[in-house]
């Protein structure tokens, strides 16, 4: 069993990408698959079932940690963004993660380096419209990790539908050898998606977030009974203000894989949603 003869006694760290590739080599010289996980730290209960999900998979599993700058927009919360390496790296080591890539944003971006990686259309749309550069930051810093790890299966949840859907899409493009796993959403009890952000909800707010996945709930059901997509829609952005959010940025009826507006029912869709309470942004979907 190579998984049990040549497992690594504990936690390895490494910081560059030429430490990365020489790591990579030697898995690759004694014939181990790869998993890669992606996060930008932080980690919750959604990115470790991510991570466990790599270990019973593969015989190695490398998991990064890097908050992106690229992907945050004017005003957003790229300084404020929460981070806590002691915990996440405890939590890593629970999880039987074998290797964790902590790079600097100068390691990841150099001075001079320009190139960057747009998926046009499904970019632009959703999270494309309301945060312009987002999928653009993620494309790229997804493409540089695929290639400086070269995995074998990467993993992702599907609370962030669309970006799941934009990366299989850059990843047919660009003919990257890897293979995408999407899964499923983790929640709390009552019904929320576990994010990161969800330290920032004060207790009113965290006691109304759950909304957003009911109320998604009930735009599916009322889109399967009714076949009528405005209406849908109209209702449940009524229902989310009502419920107490501040704001409504989409309510979205998609096809699953094209994330095309789905004007009737065929059986098989999609519905996102990202609405506010307060200064936080929440995002979720159902499959209906």
């Amino acid at each position: 069993n190579r998984k049990t003869n040549l497992m690594p006694k504990s936690l390895e760290i490494i910081c560059t990408i030429d430490e990365l590739r020489t790591k990579i080599a030697s898995w690759r010289k004694d014939k181990l698959s790869i998993g890669l996980v992606p996060t930008m730290g932080a980690l919750h209960g959604g990115h470790l079932s991510l991570v466990a999900r790599s270990v019973a998979d593969n015989d190695r599993t490398c998991v990064t940690i890097f908050v992106n700058p690229r992907q945050f927009g004017p005003g957003e919360d790229f300084k404020a963004y929460p981070r806590d390496h002691q915990a996440d790296t405890q939590a890593l080591e629970d999880c039987k993660a074998d290797l964790l890539f902590a790079p600097s944003v100068e390691e990841i971006y150099p001075i001079g380096s320009v190139t960057s990686v747009s998926v046009i259309g499904i970019g632009d749309i959703l999270e494309g419209e309301f945060r312009p550069d987002f999928f653009k930051g993620v494309a790229t810093v997804i493409t540089k990790l695929l290639f400086q790890v070269l995995p074998d299966r990467v993993y992702f949840g599907e609370k962030d539908y669309q970006q799941l859907c934009l990366i299989e899409r850059m990843k047919s493009d660009l003919d990257i050898p890897v293979e995408i796993i999407g899964c499923p959403t983790i929640r709390e009890r009552d019904g929320l998606a576990l994010s990161s952000r969800n330290i920032y909800l004060n207790k009113e707010q965290r006691s109304v977030a759950p909304g957003l996945h009911r109320i998604l709930i009930e735009t599916a059901e009322h889109f399967h009974t009714s076949n009528n997509r405005n209406q849908a829609i109209s209702k449940g952005k009524k229902a989310l203000i009502k419920s107490g959010f501040t704001k409504v940025d989409y309510i979205a009826i998609c096809d699953p894989a094209t994330l095309n507006q789905a004007e009737q029912n065929t059986g098989s869709v999609r519905v996102l949603g990202a609405a506010w309470l307060g200064r936080t942004r929440l995002i979720d979907n159902v499959e209906l």
